[in-house]
């Protein structure tokens, strides 16, 4: 099931282009591999690594949460419900399910949360662009929609620690995936972008030496690759990594390198947001967002919902 149109560009509240600003930011593995650390301009003689058969990787789970930091339980005596808001819409975080209830990667973490505070928990699903609303309004507590943390929200809502971000990678066809991407290895290569996007600005910041093609949309960027136009495509990894298990690649391609993480381009991650001064729900959900983590259930919850890994 793939990403709906949720985010298309910075100018939204949550462009596909989330990041996670936070210095202790973890790969918890099943095993996993190391986010890739942003690119730097290197030595031009480095030669790219050949071309590596395309093998099954074990499954990478993103954790974003430092074992060292383990936050103290807050008083939860005043939590008795928890009134949570996500939108109708973007599978496979939210939707609607087969039973009409509430379903998605972010109905079932809500629930989750829920469980370990020990309070009853409701689940509403509303427009994206009311959940604020309703959410200022006291007809919900807490948003959890995919809702891309900004300055313009934070002036808003309050936001938890970052639950999960989407970095960028790149893309290339099964037969020419590199196990590492550098500024050097692509000198001269033909990379497909989003024109106007964060992927381009970042493309262009960095990978100097690459040939950039702009495309207008996530299709023809793709279908550029699928014909041989271009040697990779660079953009979200979560909507690529449904792509790329889809029936639309045609099995045509996989990633090659790995996740670029950086904040200043990719933004400060995704939240759940609450009222404005509502700290002891804050402080409850950061509390349980951690032990869910240490107890292996947001592992669970992410292979379940995410079969090629974004990370």
């Amino acid at each position: 099931m793939a990403p709906s149109q949720q985010a298309k560009s910075p100018k939204t509240v949550r462009g596909l282009l989330t990041g996670l600003a936070v210095g202790a930011c973890l790969l918890a593995t099943v095993p996993s591999a190391e986010a890739q650390a942003p690119a730097q301009p290197a030595a031009p003689q480095a030669a790219a690594p050949k071309a590596a058969p395309q093998v099954a990787a074990p499954q990478a789970v993103p954790g974003f949460w430092d074992p060292r930091r383990r936050p103290e339980r807050p008083d939860l005596s005043r939590l008795t419900v928890i009134r949570f808001l996500t939108e109708t819409d973007y599978p496979p975080f939210n939707y609607t399910g087969a039973d009409g209830n509430p379903a998605g990667f972010n109905v079932d973490l809500a629930r989750a949360l829920c469980d370990e505070i020990k309070v009853s928990c409701t689940v509403q699903m509303r427009r994206f662009e009311t959940l604020v609303d309703a959410l200022t309004s006291n007809r919900g507590d807490a948003i959890i929609a995919s809702m891309a943390v900004s300055p313009q929200l934070r002036a808003r809502v309050d936001f938890t620690d970052p639950y999960y971000r989407v970095p960028a990678r790149f893309v290339s066809r099964r037969d020419a995936v590199m196990p590492e991407i550098r500024p050097e290895y692509l000198e001269g290569k033909k990379v497909g972008v989003i024109a106007g996007s964060a992927h381009e600005a970042y493309l262009k910041a960095m990978f100097t030496d690459a040939e950039l093609h702009g495309y207008p949309n996530d299709e023809a960027l793709r279908a550029a690759l699928r014909k041989g136009e271009v040697d990779f495509i660079f953009g979200d990894a979560i909507s690529l990594a449904f792509w790329i298990n889809g029936t639309d690649s045609g099995d045509c391609c996989a990633f090659s390198g790995g996740p670029f993480v950086e904040s200043r381009f990719f933004g400060e991650g995704i939240g759940i947001a609450v009222r404005k001064g509502n700290d002891v729900l804050r402080q409850a959900l950061n509390w349980a967002l951690f032990r869910v983590w240490e107890k292996g259930r947001y592992t669970d919850l992410w292979l379940r919902y995410f079969s090629v890994s974004p990370f």
